[in-house]
């Protein structure tokens, strides 16, 4: 979820199939929405506040957004790739073979975009061909779909998975892998985390960033997500991570998943008024940084055209009823930063240890 950037929409709402054969929509790159990376300049310890003018500016663009939402994404062509790798049920036994399969095919998506003319696309790509790099999913087509292991997933103890927010594509993924490589390095060894592009992320300024309604697309996806790991690992605590928009698609699935801890971080809101209504029996976390920008957008909800924006209560205030764990002063992209406070208390969530934690 943002509110900065340029207005984006779809060009192509015709659905392509997934790996696991639903539809899903093809999406666009942006500047990426991440947590771990740098954040919003400020004086430490101190979040700006919009003032009144300003939160009228911001219900201006809301507005927009809505009405006529701009598109610089519909100048550029598809970008070819080719079909995902049949890599079959994920055991044990097939995790080596999926990931080869899925390195191979990142490596002719590469030599695709290049033909193309899309240097940028090819070098993102061409990366994940890497020898070092193991997907369990992976899809060049559109914005792009990935789901990257970081560490040993057969045999670890701990499994951390990330949902990203607002324009995290293909092109943009560097920075959403940076959080998971910071968080697995934190966990250690007996720990796995998975970097988790199942879905068409929202752009920063659209009527999608405002609604449920890619989530509702996501949450079944990554509720299937859930499961396979479970065939791959039975016994391992899970946590799921979600970052901005990405709580509202964890928000989604919830009910449906067995993990043992749902974190939100950089929460717009949830969709639902109380962890309660969640339907989960996962504990819920949640911690927002002190210059998370976050804070100043209305926690509220609406009819406006025939569309309900926005997504309710805030996830961090006494209403809500999640556990709330100090995020540092970071911003809105710092969650995961190396040697933050929030990213010391979410690895105590991921490992159970959290009579150690810090609240907020």
């Amino acid at each position: 979820m943002g509110l900065r950037g340029r207005a984006t929409a779809r060009p192509d709402r015709s659905p392509r199939p997934s790996r696991t054969g639903r539809p899903v929509q093809p999406g666009r790159s942006g500047q990426a929405d991440q947590p771990g990376q740098q954040g919003q300049r400020g004086h430490p310890g101190k979040r700006p506040r919009w003032p009144r003018a300003r939160r009228g500016l911001l219900a201006a663009l809301i507005t927009g957004a809505l009405v006529a939402p701009i598109s610089a994404a519909a100048t550029h062509p598809e970008i070819p790739a080719p079909a995902p790798a049949h890599t079959g049920t994920l055991t044990p036994t097939t995790l080596d073979s999926a990931y080869a399969a899925n390195r191979a095919n990142a490596a002719e998506a590469a030599r695709m975009a290049a033909a193309h003319g899309d240097r940028s696309r090819a070098d993102a790509v061409r990366s994940m061909a890497d020898p070092s790099r193991h997907f369990l999913t992976f899809d060049a087509r559109g914005s792009g779909r990935a789901a990257e292991v970081i560490g040993d997933l057969a045999k670890a103890d701990h499994v951390a998975v990330l949902v990203p927010g607002s324009d995290t594509s293909l092109d943009t993924y560097d920075r959403f892998r940076a959080g998971a490589l910071a968080l697995q390095k934190r966990l250690g060894p007996r720990a796995a985390v998975i970097a988790w592009l199942g879905y068409e992320t929202p752009g920063t300024i659209s009527a999608d960033v405002l609604t449920t309604g890619l989530a509702k697309e996501a949450a079944p996806e990554l509720q299937e997500f859930i499961s396979e790991l479970r065939r791959v690992n039975e016994h391992a605590r899970l946590t799921l991570l979600c970052h901005s928009y990405g709580t509202v698609v964890g928000a989604r699935a919830a009910s449906g998943l067995d993990i043992s801890d749902l974190v939100l971080i950089g929460s717009p809101g949830t969709g639902v008024d109380s962890a309660a209504g969640l339907h989960t029996k996962a504990r819920v976390w949640a911690g927002r940084g002190g210059e998370d920008w976050i804070a100043d957008v209305p926690h509220a909800r609406a009819d406006l055209f025939g569309t309900t924006v926005g997504f309710g209560t805030d996830p961090v205030s006494p209403a809500f009823g999640a556990h709330v764990f100090a995020a540092g002063d970071g911003g809105h992209s710092d969650y995961l930063k190396p040697g933050s406070v929030s990213l010391a208390n979410i690895a105590r969530i991921v490992l159970g240890k959290t009579p150690e934690m810090t609240h907020g």
